[in-house]
């Protein structure tokens, strides 16, 4: 993905915020709330390939389609790379439980290639 392709995707993702009604933010909000207590979970039970770490997957899922405009598993397995790469990312899962950031990539990476290999 080039720079400007970049801009023009996070531009796309701020106009879908900024476009949100009162109700679908207040349903986001209990989204990422239900995300992170169920990614907590999922980590305590330590591992990635488990039941409940997939269902960590698809609430991330479903909560990245709140701000994209496509999904897809590629780019779901690069986000939470990302989250990895980027200290700034990594603080906010990382204040869930220290290591959650590392645990979600690898939940997600799993996943999404489950999910390849079964269509």
């Amino acid at each position: 993905m080039t720079a400007g392709q970049r801009c023009k995707t996070v531009e796309r993702s701020n106009a879908k915020v900024k476009g949100m009604t009162k109700e679908q933010y207040a349903v986001v909000e209990r989204l990422s709330q239900e995300l992170n207590d169920t990614l907590k979970a999922a980590f305590a039970l330590g591992d990635p390939q488990s039941e409940l770490a997939g269902k960590v997957c698809e609430l991330h899922k479903r909560w990245l389609c709140f701000y994209w405009d496509h999904y897809s598993k590629q780019a779901h397995i690069g986000v939470t790379q990302m989250y990895v790469d980027d200290p700034r990312f990594t603080a906010y899962y990382d204040k869930i439980a220290p290591g959650c950031t590392v645990f979600l990539r690898d939940a997600v990476k799993f996943y999404c290639k489950q999910k390849i290999s079964r269509h």
